[in-house]
C-alpha cells in the first residue's frame, strides 16, 4: 500500500537562493526535524532534485518519528507508512546482509566449544541477530524512527532511511518529548528565513555574480551555444558593472568625503568586468553548466547540455558497461560512469556536469536510472 500524495510543483530559479550558498545555512547539514505534513508540501529544487527549501531552508536530511500504519516487506527492505498526527510517508528502510543471512550461525568444532565453557560464542551471536531483527521488523502500530534523505519518486514523497528502528515507548515518553522538542525548533529555526547578513560585504558582490551567471546561462541556452572563450561574452555583463559605477556617486549623496574619492579610485570599469566574468564561470562550472575539455592558455569553454561529444561519450560507457556481469542487474554507478569519461574523454569533467548529462539523457529516453545512483542503456 503507497500513500497517495500530490506533491508541489518545484520551485522556480528565483523562489530560492543560489546553490552555492546553501552550506551556509546549518540546517542544510542536519537531519531537519519536520512535521510530517510540512514534508510532504515543501518545494523541491529546480536546481538540484532531491533538495527541498522549507522558508528558504536547504533541507535534504530529515529526522522523523511516528507510528507505522502500513508495511510492505521485499527482499531488500521494508516499507513502513510512519504517521505523526499531521500526515503519512513512506520510509524505505534496507535492509542489510547480515539482517538477509538465513539460517543459524555455523556450528564450531567441539574443542572450541569446550575451551571456555563460560562463554557460547555461538548462542551470543544469535542472540544478536535476533535482536537486530525485532529492532529493524517492526509491526502496525510500533512506534518507528528514521533518518535518511527524503526524495519525489512516482510523484510520491518518500524518506530514503539510512537509519532505522523500533522505538520501545510504552508510556509515550519518547513522542512526548518528540512533541514538544519539534516547536521549538520550528520557532528558533525553520520558522526564521534563511538570510544572510544584511551587512555582509559578501552579500552585494555574491548577488551581483549569481545575476551574472543567470544571464549567461539564459544567453546560451536561447541561443543554443556549444562552445565560447570568455571574450565572446564579457559584453553581455556590461549592464551590471555599469548599473553599478553609476549606483556609486548616488550612494554617497553630494557629501565630498574622502572615503568616497577611494571608492571612486577603485578598480576600473574594465577590471570589474573581467572578474565578473571569470567569477560568474566559476559559479556556471561548479554548477556543471560549462566545463573546460582542456586547461591551457586558450580559456575554450564547452556548454554541457550540448556538447553532443560528452552525450555520446557517456552513452557509450553505459552502453558497454552495462553489458558486464558486475552492471547488468543495476546498471553503472554515477561515480563509475565518471571515472570511465575522465579517462575516455576529458579528466575534467565534473561530477555536476556528469549529472547534468545523465539526466539530459534520461529525458531523451536514452538511458533510464535502476536507482538513485546507477543508470543503464533504455531498451
Amino acid at each position: 500500500m503507497r500513500t497517495q500524495v500530490r506533491c508541489p510543483n518545484p520551485m522556480s530559479q528565483e523562489d530560492e537562493p543560489p546553490s552555492t550558498l546553501w552550506g551556509l545555512d546549518p540546517i542544510f547539514s542536519a537531519f531537519a526535524r519536520l512535521y510530517i505534513k510540512d514534508l510532504l508540501q515543501i518545494r523541491e529544487s529546480c536546481q538540484v532534485p532531491g533538495i527541498f527549501f522549507y522558508n528558504s531552508h536547504p533541507i535534504y536530511k530529515v529526522d522523523v518519528l511516528g507510528t507505522v500504519v502500513c508495511k510492505r516487506e521485499r527482499d531488500d527492505f521494508f516499507c513502513y507508512g510512519v504517521d505523526d498526527g499531521t500526515g503519512v510517508i513512506n520510509c524505505l528502510c534496507w535492509k542489510n546482509e547480515k539482517w538477509r543471512e538465513s539460517g543459524d550461525p555455523p556450528v564450531a568444532p567441539r574443542a572450541s566449544a569446550q575451551s571456555e565453557p563460560g562463554l557460547n560464542a555461538l548462542a551470543e551471536l544469535k542472540k544478536l541477530r535476533e535482536a537486530q531483527r525485532r529492532y529493524s521488523q517492526l509491526e502496525i502500530g510500533e512506534t518507528l524512527r528514521a533518518r535518511g534523505p527524503m526524495k519525489t519518486s512516482r510523484q510520491q514523497r518518500e524518506v530514503m532511511a539510512s537509519t532505522f528502528y523500533k522505538v520501545n515507548d510504552p508510556v509515550m515518553a519518547e513522542q512526548i518529548a518528540w512533541m514538544m522538542e519539534v516547536p521549538d525548533l520550528y520557532r528558533k529555526c525553520y520558522d526564521k528565513p534563511f538570510q544572510l547578513q544584511a551587512n555582509s560585504t559578501s552579500g552585494p558582490t555574491v548577488g551581483r555574480v549569481n545575476r551574472a551567471a543567470q544571464i549567461l546561462k539564459d544567453f546560451l541556452k536561447e541561443k543554443t551555444v556549444t562552445k565560447f572563450r570568455p571574450y565572446d561574452v564579457l559584453d553581455l555583463l556590461q549592464p551590471l558593472v555599469c548599473s553599478l559605477s553609476q549606483a556609486k556617486p548616488g550612494d554617497q549623496g553630494p557629501q565630498k568625503d574622502p572615503s568616497a574619492q577611494a571608492i571612486v579610485a577603485g578598480p576600473s570599469a574594465g577590471q570589474q568586468l573581467r572578474q565578473l566574468l571569470k567569477e560568474s564561470l566559476q559559479v556556471l562550472q561548479d554548477q556543471g553548466a560549462v566545463y573546460r575539455k582542456v586547461k591551457s592558455q586558450d580559456e575554450l569553454y564547452h556548454v554541457t547540455e550540448q556538447d553532443k561529444d560528452l552525450l555520446i561519450a557517456v552513452k557509450d560507457v553505459i552502453r558497454e558497461d552495462s553489458k558486464r556481469e558486475k552492471y547488468a542487474e543495476k546498471g553503472c554507478h554515477v561515480l563509475h560512469v565518471l571515472s570511465a569519461v575522465r579517462q575516455r574523454y576529458s579528466p575534467n569533467i565534473s561530477k555536476e556536469a556528469l549529472e547534468l548529462v545523465l539526466r539530459t539523457l534520461e529525458c531523451n529516453s536514452d538511458v533510464i536510472s535502476t536507482t538513485t545512483n546507477h543508470y543503464t542503456m533504455f531498451s
